[in-house]
């Protein structure tokens, strides 16, 4: 009876028996519960990825270096896709929701984005945040730490700047570059 519940969960998932390799799926989690979710993945073993970046917050009286969450009220973890794995996900404190492109199925989000996103986020270069992105030119960094990434560059002023998309989160990161240090993908 238990095998055929986790057949039928299975097979409600759209995931095959046979998955065994660990996926990145991004979590919808209460505002400001970012790094409490984190912390509760790691503590309980599971793999999870929170990108933050240093702001600059002002008060009246006096102005503060913080880290706070690249994407707010979003991070990833890392889990086998199996039911059982998404439920432990939902049973953590904070998270609200898996996110998904078809209701009920969580969407996988490639492994090349989040290398792409650490990347970018160790490079020490700034990093800012815009809505999604719109259409433009799909480009490739021929040389320096984002070699090889991809991303799509809008104008802006002088300056080009690639971008490099979580379409999940309909948000993308932005990096200044040069126009001589990218090629047409």
């Amino acid at each position: 009876m238990v095998l055929a519940c986790h057949k039928r969960l299975l097979k409600l998932s759209g995931v095959s028996m046979f998955e065994n390799s660990p996926a990145w799926f991004a979590l919808h989690v209460k505002p400001r519960h970012e790094f409490v979710v984190q912390s509760d993945l790691t503590r309980s073993g599971m793999e999870s990825y929170l990108p933050a970046i240093n702001k600059l917050s002002q008060w009246k009286d006096r102005k503060k270096l913080i880290n706070s969450p690249l994407f707010p009220g979003y991070l990833f973890a890392r889990v086998l896709p199996a039911p059982d794995h998404f439920l432990e996900l939902l049973k953590t404190r904070g998270v609200m929701r898996i996110l998904s492109t078809i209701p009920g199925h969580p969407t996988q989000v490639p492994d090349s984005e989040i290398s792409a996103l650490k990347t970018l986020l160790t490079s020490g270069h700034e990093v800012d945040i815009h809505p999604e992105l719109q259409a433009g030119k799909v480009v490739r960094i021929k040389k320096g730490v984002f070699e090889n990434v991809e991303g799509v560059v809008s104008k802006k002023g002088d300056q080009l700047f690639l971008r490099v998309n979580i379409s999940m989160l309909g948000r993308c990161v932005t990096v200044k570059l040069f126009v001589e240090d990218v090629e047409l993908a």
